[in-house]
């Protein structure tokens, strides 16, 4: 198993009610598989997800890229603004 940490920013740290949250993953899991767990875990930022982007220590991911062990990810949502 691993868990790794996941710092949630903007409406998602509101729809959650966390600035950040813990998720344990199966060894082997990509960040498709920890977006699909996030949304399981905190149902009311599920439909949020599918636009947010992930980086993992710092740098962005695609949905292929297997997560480290004790990984501090970054779940990014989309900004808008005038």
């Amino acid at each position: 198993m691993n868990r790794c940490t996941i710092l949630l920013f903007a409406r998602l740290k509101e729809l959650a009610g966390a600035s950040m949250v813990e998720i344990d993953l199966e060894d082997g899991a990509n960040v498709a598989d920890l977006r699909r767990k996030l949304g399981e875990q905190i149902p009311t930022v599920a439909p949020l997800l599918r636009h947010c982007l992930f980086a993992v220590h710092d740098a962005y991911a695609d949905e292929s890229l297997v997560i480290p062990a004790n990984a501090e990810i970054a779940c990014i949502p989309p900004v808008s603004g005038g």
